[in-house]
């Protein structure tokens, strides 16, 4: 096979969404990529769906908010990301002074001096430790009596700076909202890190390698958000083959046919993006305005883009202009992913959580 296609396909099996590779569980699936991109958590989900089989909502709400295995926060790059509860204590004494300290210029401009900063740490804590799970519209309730604006961005950032230093996460979702929680009671109880320092940064760097398949520093850097010299140091430390399996050469008869979500790990976890989408499409998969599209992809490489009105039971592929159209075969792999996505969106998630 040629280089190009070869690389494709290894990151597609890396990252379960080729090569017939699909896991079993939400656990399974965060164990074989780290992390997936959570800032849109409906697509969050369906990026848990997309690398599994048989996967429900509600494993995923159960796995979220009832058996806390997984947890949202602000980790690499400091975007939002689904991470094994494991890993999330060491992954935010890696990256929570990074963002704080990037974070405070933000604030300054916000009008948000350090005095009212560590009010709103205090008070944000103890709103949530005498409430419970509270919103973020709840807690911008809160933050009012202490003189901050309701709209715009200042009470966001307020509450993630509290997050970022270690006193808050994020929780279960109350009537399809993200909530909070006190990071020490919702998390594992705490012990020794297991990674500190530049030790976390091989930690990372290792993680990377495996979930990415063929991939180089700068790759790593721009996926972890990490300054360039520690991030090559710590890819200089892990190299190694990664353990990613052997490509599966692509086979017209069984193409592997996967709906991927919006703003998904593999469309962002690299530094250039030709090797899995087109360069003549790029502009249908990122038009602007920060926006990364669902995306249809054959073997790991996009042929289009879907989507799926709220409740609706169809989904609406759009090929990009001038694919050829698809074989019977990939034409009845995507039928079948899309009565999955509707499948899996159309699920009860009417969990309670006990003792919240």
């Amino acid at each position: 096979m040629e280089r190009r296609t070869t690389d494709r396909l290894l990151r597609a099996r890396a990252q379960a969404i080729g090569g017939g590779v699909r896991e079993d569980t939400v656990a399974a699936v965060l164990d074989r990529v780290l992390a997936v991109q959570a800032q849109d958590l409906p697509a969050a989900e369906l990026g848990l769906r997309v690398r599994a089989r048989g996967l429900t909502l509600d494993a995923v709400r159960r796995a979220t908010d009832i058996e806390r295995s997984a947890v949202r926060g602000w980790f690499m790059r400091g975007t939002l990301h689904l991470v094994p509860a494991a890993d999330a204590r060491w992954l935010l004494a890696l990256f929570g002074p990074i963002y704080l300290a990037l974070a405070a210029r933000r604030l300054r401009e916000l009008g948000l001096d350090e005095a009212l900063c560590r009010r709103s740490e205090r008070l944000i804590t103890d709103a949530v430790a005498a409430e419970g799970p509270l919103t973020r519209a709840r807690l911008t309730e809160h933050l009012t009596t202490l003189g901050v604006e309701p709209k715009g961005q200042s009470a966001f950032h307020l509450i993630r700076r509290a997050a970022l230093a270690g006193r808050i996460c994020h929780g279960p979702q109350r009537g399809g909202e993200a909530t909070f929680v006190l990071l020490d009671d919702w998390l594992p109880p705490a012990g020794p890190l297991p990674f500190t320092g530049a030790a976390a940064e091989r930690e990372l760097a290792r993680r990377y390698r495996l979930a990415h398949g063929p991939s180089d520093a700068l790759d790593f850097v721009h996926w972890s958000g990490l300054k360039t010299t520690a991030g090559k140091s710590a890819w200089a430390a892990v190299q190694g083959p990664a353990d990613a399996g052997p490509p599966v050469d692509p086979d017209p008869a069984d193409p592997d046919v996967r709906l991927l979500p919006a703003y998904d790990n593999y469309l962002v976890g690299y530094r250039t993006r030709d090797l899995a989408v087109p360069a003549a499409h790029e502009r249908r998969v990122w038009p602007g305005g920060g926006q990364i599209r669902a995306t249809v992809l054959v073997d790991g490489l996009a042929v289009g883009t879907w989507s799926r009105a709220r409740g609706g039971k169809e989904v609406t592929v759009e090929p990009f202009p001038g694919t050829e159209p698809p074989s019977p075969a990939a034409a009845a792999a995507l039928a079948r992913e899309s009565a999955d996505v509707v499948r899996f969106s159309s699920g009860s998630h009417r969990l309670s959580t006990p003792g919240l």
